[in-house]
């Protein structure tokens, strides 16, 4: 075993690409794990929203509004905090619109899906507060697998570490130019060019504490009128916080501190003051006001179509609301802010 090989045993390796080229079509990981991010997060959201008396399928028909409002706030919130990227002398502003290239940043994602999500829910007669606290566990879960993404891009990591799992950086090239290209190249070799901080790793294993946590929570308290989702948001910026200052990669900056790091700050304020107040809302929303007939409307009084879940079926009599038939706790260089 030679020197290189034995020095970093014991750290994590990167993979020596990102993207495959299937034929002419390229095959990229980061979009993959979106695309399982969102699959995850629309189907646990859809048992947890069964489970507190809702009609099987409505998340699904939410998600047709909420996930592509999503993609245009994540990509917009990108452009707008990293604009020195696309605008300015020499740049080219038509690769704002190049989403495939990377750049989808989460605060937009979840204020402009929220704006389809309401869209969807005033049609369907639902409230909103209760369509969020069903799909935050399975949102966050969704952000923890889109990181797995980052990972593949070699991408947002952290500063240099020797700590036993640091992740191994390597160069990559584009195979018929040589020339370096860090996203869609591919490894020269498996001896890293730097060792640094897993940051990707970091967020992962805390999304999905947060996403155990607002599990619990809302099954021992029996949380209503968007407290889980808000329970969420403060749980995930709290770890942003310090994780976002951690990372290495390009990033504009206010006051000394990243973008992001503000963000985080403020939306965290958000969250908790929003969790406190709507205690005064009362106890969580009745079953009978979350059913709707196959056409969309309310069904006020109680009755479901032929796949709803106020009924015996649908119901939870154990009070359990995890929505996962009652087990617990069991988602580019610029890809994802």
């Amino acid at each position: 075993m030679n020197t290189a090989s034995t020095l970093f045993l014991a750290n994590i390796p990167s993979p020596d690409r990102g993207v495959w080229q299937i034929g002419p079509v390229p095959l990229r990981a980061y979009a993959l794990c979106i695309i399982a991010g969102i699959v995850i997060a629309i189907w646990w959201g859809d048992r947890r929203w069964v489970r507190r008396g809702g009609t099987k399928g409505t998340i699904v028909d939410i998600a047709v509004f909420a996930v592509p409002f999503g993609l245009i706030g994540g990509r917009l919130y990108h452009v707008i905090t990293d604009n020195q990227l696309y605008f300015g002398e020499g740049k080219d502003p038509l690769r704002a619109l190049y989403i495939w290239d990377g750049g989808l940043g989460i605060w937009g994602a979840i204020a402009l899906g929220a704006v389809g999500a309401w869209i969807a829910c005033r049609r369907m007669g639902i409230p909103l507060p209760a369509v969020a606290d069903a799909v935050a566990p399975g949102i966050v879960v969704a952000q923890a697998v889109g990181r797995l993404g980052n990972y593949f891009n070699q991408e947002l990591y952290g500063g240099p570490t020797d700590l036993p799992w640091g992740l191994e950086i390597y160069e990559r090239v584009d195979p018929t130019t040589g020339l370096l290209d860090p996203l869609n190249g591919v490894a020269i070799s498996d001896t890293p060019i730097q060792v640094v901080h897993p940051t990707f790793l970091y967020e992962l294993l805390w999304n999905l504490g947060v996403a155990l946590l607002v599990v619990w929570a809302d099954r021992k308290f029996r949380l209503g009128h968007g407290r889980a989702f808000a329970l969420y948001v403060a749980g995930y910026t709290a770890g942003r916080f310090w994780i976002e200052l951690m990372r290495t990669d390009e990033a504009n900056h206010i006051l000394g501190l990243r973008v992001n790091v503000w963000t985080s700050l403020l939306v965290f304020a958000g969250a908790v003051a929003y969790f406190v107040l709507a205690r005064r809302r009362g106890p969580r929303e009745a079953p009978e006001t979350l059913a709707t007939d196959p056409d969309g409307a309310t069904d006020n009084d109680g009755g479901r179509g032929e796949n709803g879940g106020a009924g015996e079926e649908g119901r939870n009599p154990t009070g359990r609301d995890d929505g996962v038939g009652g087990v617990g706790g069991e988602v580019p260089r610029r890809s994802s802010h």
